[in-house]
């Protein structure tokens, strides 16, 4: 029987370089980033993934989507890639890249953020975004039992420790992302952020539709890092 941490992670290497690993967000797959990737031209080992029970990656059993076991399986993807690398991240890749530059700091170079947030202090909004994963989960009878929990919050860990990220960051986000262009104004203030584009007429999913800005902001990442 598959346990939670010996699944089989669908995922795509190309490129020689820095490596960079690319997580998508939920309900997405790890194929979101191809454009990015390819713009990249092959100068940085770029791994992009499934997550747990997306895409070609196997399910895991119900209760085991929780946060480490998500992050277990980004530290084996950086098994594959390399070490130290930069980690992009989209919504809940976002969110995922930033809890692991939390706990295990020696391992990212830089991380690259794509409408991504660091969650929630407040606890009724932990709530209200609960409640919206549950909502949207309900909506969709195929999807593998239990994989809302990857996308739902049980503290402020993230919020609270953003202050202890050193590395150099980039954000990306569309200009009609409210949320997340609110999210960009706390990177700015805990952050050391070296590259922030605001995409015009831009929404949630900016990374598929304007990978030239995404790579282009893995670049001022890896160079930060080269500096």
């Amino acid at each position: 029987m598959t346990t939670g941490h010996d699944l089989h992670l669908h995922h795509h290497v190309e490129g020689e370089g820095t490596p960079v690993v690319f997580t998508h967000g939920f309900l997405n797959t790890g194929d979101v980033w191809a454009g990015a990737v390819a713009a990249l031209g092959g100068q940085a080992r770029s791994l992009y993934w499934d997550l747990r029970g997306h895409g070609g990656s196997d399910p895991a059993p119900v209760g085991q989507y929780g946060r480490s076991y998500a992050l277990a399986d980004l530290g084996r993807m950086l098994d594959v890639a390399g070490r130290p690398a930069v980690l992009a991240g989209h919504s809940l890749g976002g969110y995922l890249s930033l809890a692991y530059a939390i706990l295990h700091p020696d391992e990212v170079a830089g991380l690259v953020m794509v409408a991504g947030g660091p969650g929630f202090r407040n606890p009724d909004s932990l709530a209200q975004w609960n409640v919206g994963i549950d909502a949207m989960t309900a909506k969709r009878p195929e999807l593998p039992d239990g994989v809302g929990e990857i996308s739902k919050h049980v503290d402020s860990m993230v919020m609270d420790r953003l202050g202890e990220i050193t590395v150099p960051v980039a954000v990306v986000v569309g200009e009609r992302d409210k949320q997340f262009v609110a999210s960009a104004a706390v990177f700015r203030k805990y952050l050391d952020v070296v590259h922030e584009v605001v995409v015009p007429d831009m929404g949630h999913m900016v990374h598929a539709k304007a990978p030239d800005t995404v790579a282009a902001a893995v670049q001022a990442v890896i160079a930060a890092t080269a500096g």
